[in-house]
C-alpha cells in the first residue's frame, strides 16, 4: 500500500471512529506502528488529525464519543484482560453497579459466574450479558434509551439511583486524565455516571492505555474519587501512557495492569484469573480508608515498599 492510500485508509478511520490506537491503525493498514506514527504525524502537520498519548483522534482538543459498533471492534483483546483482572475484585453476594461502555459488557460477561451477586445497571448490554445467569439478580434503573451506546440516561435513571448504597462502581468513559479523571463527551451520560459514582463505597475505573491521557468535554468521576483503575499495558514507545499511570498512582490510585496474550490488538483473550504482567506502584489506603478491606488487585505493590526488583522495573518503564 502507497503512503498516500494508508494515510487516506487512517484519516476514514479516525472520522469514522473519532479516536484510533496507532496499534489498531498498524493492524488494519498491515504496517509497522513506526510507520503509522509516521503518517500520523504528516497528517497532523496538515492540520487533518491531532495525535494523542499512543493514537490519533479528530482534529479541535477534545475526542468526541465514537458509537458502539465502532467502540466495540477497538481494542478487543485489552478489554479482555481488562475485564479478566477486574472480574477477580468481585465477591460472591456482593451488590455492585456497573456503568454503560464495552468494556463493561465484556466485565459482565464474567460476572455471570459469580454467585449471588446483585448488579444495578443503566446499561442494555450489560444485562443482556447477564440475562441468563440464574444466580445473578440484575436491577436495571428507570429512564429515556440513549440509542448510541444502550443506555438508559436522564432524570428517570439518576432518581431511580437514590438512595442506593452497594459496595462499588464499575465504570469506563472516553478519557482518563490525573487532573481531571473520568471523563465522557455526551452530559446525559456523565450525569447518570456521576449518580452511580453517589451510590458506590468506591469506585473502579475500566479503562485501556487508549484513553490515558485523553480529556474529554464532560467529568464523571475526578480523581480524587477514583479507587483503582484497571488498565492495559501501554506500548513501550508510549511514554505520555506511563507518566499518567504514575501521576494517577501518585495521587492515590491503585493501579493494575492486565497482561496480554500475544501482545497486540489480535492477541488471545487471557484466561480468567491469569496475572497481570506488570503493576504499577500501588500507593498505601487513603484517608478513611481500612487497610486490607475488601479484595485486592492481584500482585499489588506499596508504593514506599517495594522489593530492588519492583524498582528496577519501574525505573525501566520510565524510561520506555
Amino acid at each position: 500500500m502507497f503512503a498516500a492510500e494508508r494515510r487516506q485508509l487512517i484519516l476514514e478511520m479516525v472520522r469514522a471512529n473519532g479516536a484510533v490506537s496507532l496499534r489498531e491503525l498498524a493492524r488494519v493498514v498491515q504496517t509497522s506502528e513506526v510507520t503509522v506514527r509516521r503518517d500520523v504525524r504528516a497528517l497532523e502537520a496538515e492540520g487533518l488529525l491531532d495525535r494523542r498519548h499512543g493514537g490519533a483522534v479528530l482534529p479541535g482538543g477534545f475526542t468526541r464519543e465514537s458509537g458502539f459498533p465502532q467502540k466495540s471492534h477497538l481494542a478487543t483483546a485489552e478489554k479482555t484482560a481488562i475485564a479478566d483482572l477486574a472480574a477477580g475484585l468481585v465477591e460472591e453476594g456482593e451488590a455492585i453497579v456497573v456503568g454503560a461502555g464495552t468494556t463493561t459488557q465484556e466485565l459482565a460477561r464474567r460476572l455471570a459466574r459469580v454467585p449471588g451477586l446483585t448488579v444495578v445497571t443503566n446499561s442494555l448490554l450489560v444485562a443482556q450479558a447477564l440475562a441468563h445467569a440464574n444466580r445473578v439478580e440484575v436491577v436495571m434503573t428507570g429512564g429515556t434509551l440513549r440509542g448510541s451506546n444502550y443506555a438508559l440516561v436522564g432524570s428517570g435513571a439518576e432518581q431511580s439511583l437514590q438512595g442506593l448504597r452497594v459496595s462499588r462502581a464499575f465504570l469506563s468513559g472516553s478519557g482518563l486524565t490525573a487532573e481531571r479523571g473520568l471523563s465522557t463527551s455526551n452530559m446525559l451520560s456523565a450525569s447518570v455516571d456521576r449518580a452511580l459514582v453517589q451510590a458506590a463505597a468506591e469506585v473502579v475505573v475500566l479503562a485501556d492505555h487508549t484513553k490515558l491521557g485523553t480529556d474529554t468535554m464532560f467529568q464523571t468521576v475526578p480523581t480524587d474519587l477514583i479507587t483503582r483503575l484497571v488498565t492495559d499495558e501501554p506500548p513501550a514507545h508510549d511514554d505520555r501512557a506511563v507518566t499518567e499511570l504514575q501521576a494517577l498512582a501518585d495521587q492515590g490510585v491503585q493501579i493494575a495492569v492486565a497482561g496480554q496474550s500475544g501482545g497486540g490488538t489480535g492477541g488471545d483473550p487471557v484466561p480468567a484469573g491469569r496475572q497481570p504482567r506488570r503493576d504499577m506502584p500501588l500507593p498505601g489506603p487513603r484517608r478513611g480508608q481500612v487497610p486490607g478491606a475488601g479484595p485486592q488487585l492481584r500482585s499489588a505493590t506499596v508504593l514506599g515498599e517495594q522489593s530492588p526488583g519492583e524498582r528496577a522495573r519501574v525505573a525501566d518503564l520510565r524510561r520506555r
